[in-house]
């Protein structure tokens, strides 16, 4: 039980980091983008560098993004593999009956 709860914790902190639109668009950029200065972001997203550094962080903790240091500069990444892993059937066969579904 205690792994289930462990893995539902994880998640939880991953859906919150997804309950924010703004991070989201971060996210999007990202996507559409590929490895991103946090300058640029700073110029798409038109908002100071501590809020969008507090939305990274969020994204970071959350292991949906991927942060690479190169001297004082930071670049960011969408982690592809969670995402993916994120949007898979994996986590829906956690709440499917047993019975009911082709992956669990």
């Amino acid at each position: 039980m205690n792994d289930i709860k462990q893995n539902l914790e994880l998640y939880e902190k991953k859906f919150k980091a997804l309950a924010d639109q703004k991070r989201l668009e971060i996210m999007y950029e990202l996507c559409q983008r590929g490895k991103t200065c946090v300058c640029d972001l700073q110029e798409v997203f038109d908002m100071p560098q501590s809020k969008l550094s507090y939305h990274l962080k969020i994204l970071l903790e959350a292991n949906l993004i991927m942060k690479e240091t190169k001297g004082t500069w930071s670049y960011y990444d969408l982690n592809d593999d969670e995402v993916n892993h994120l949007l898979s059937e994996e986590l829906c066969c956690i709440f499917r009956k047993t019975g009911k579904g082709s992956c669990c």
